[in-house]
């Protein structure tokens, strides 16, 4: 293998915004993330609805909101 051409990969923690904390080795290092294994809903088996910057408040008041 060529020497010098591969990344340096380090210890770094990730911080999700649920508050799950986890430490990887990677070539970024500390890391931000907005949804973890923890709080996925694939992996929680729970739903969440997450609006971000108002998507269905603009799609109700585009299409109604319907009443069942």
């Amino acid at each position: 293998m060529k020497k010098g051409i591969h990344p340096e990969y380090k210890k770094g923690k990730v911080h999700c915004a649920c508050g799950n904390n986890f430490e990887v080795y990677s070539t970024l290092g500390d890391q931000r993330v907005e949804i973890c294994n923890v709080c996925h809903p694939f992996f929680s088996g729970k739903q969440k609805l997450i609006d971000t910057a108002g998507r269905i408040e603009k799609f109700e008041q585009k299409y109604g909101k319907t009443s069942s």
